[in-house]
Order: C-alpha cells, then structure tokens, then sequence
C-alpha cells in the first residue's frame, strides 16, 4: 500500500508541476488552484509513504515517476518535443526507479521517533 500511495502521490506531482506552468505565475485562477491542491495531497501522500519507506529511496522515486510523467504530458500535448535520447534517459529514470522499488526490503518500517 504505501507504494501505491507514493506513485499516486508521483502523479499529483505531475498534475502540480503541470498547473504551475499553466497558471502564468500563480496569476491565472483554475491552474492556481488545481497547483495547491495537488501540492498539498501530493506531498501528503509523500510523508504518509515515508512511514514504510525510508525517506531517500520514497523521494528518489517521487520524483522520477513525477519527472518522467511530467515531461511525458508535455511530450503528448505538444508543449515539449521528444526525442529518441529523451525516451532514452526517461527509460533509465524508470529503471532507477523500478530498482529503488526492488532493492528495499518488503515489510521494511522506518521509525517514527515521539
């Protein structure tokens, strides 16, 4: 489950950092709002991840799953091109990733000091 909640969390990342270009400077209302929103449930999502993943290997794929969705919206609504080396170091994110997911120990919890 906190896996799950982290790759959603990825993808609010990618909706936030989406808004964020979209809202001119925070200056245009819809993609404001939708920016803090996603901010808030994405980095809520991150630090409930945290709990059972430890903190460097939750942020490490955080944001690579929201960088590769990120720049893939961009590719498929034409506001960045892609190219064959661009697919090229996403693929090599994803793998980081997959492998971040694979080299930390199922049932692992991260203490929580009171």
């Amino acid at each position: 489950m906190p896996w799950l909640v982290l790759v959603l969390s990825a993808v609010l990342e990618a909706v936030w950092a989406t808004a964020l270009s979209e809202s001119a400077g925070l200056t245009v209302p819809v993609p404001t709002v939708v920016f803090l929103v996603a901010t808030i449930l994405s980095v809520v999502g991150l630090g409930w991840a945290m709990k059972s993943i430890p903190t460097g290997t939750a942020y490490a794929a955080w944001t690579g799953i929201g960088a590769v969705l990120t720049v893939t919206w961009a590719a498929v609504t034409g506001a960045e091109p892609l190219s064959p080396l661009k697919v090229l170091f996403l693929a090599g994110i994803i793998a980081c990733v997959v492998g971040l997911k694979f080299s930390t120990p199922s049932g692992l919890t991260v203490p929580v000091e009171k």
